[in-house]
């Protein structure tokens, strides 16, 4: 979930002039992020091994 001061956060690290876009792609990222970190909190990530064989085989 973002809040006000992570969103602030972020604009703060851009350049003086930035596109929307670029804003975007910072706060997607962020969110694709802490999506992660959260899964692997909660363990629902698979480890690289297992997942190997499935996809190789499609």
């Amino acid at each position: 979930m973002l809040t006000k001061h992570k969103v602030y956060e972020l604009i703060n690290q851009l350049p003086d002039t930035f596109s929307v876009d670029e804003l975007v792609d910072e706060l997607l990222l962020w969110q694709n992020i802490e999506k992660a970190r959260t899964q692997v909190k909660n363990r629902e990530v698979t480890a690289e091994a297992p997942v190997q064989p499935a996809v190789f085989a499609m």
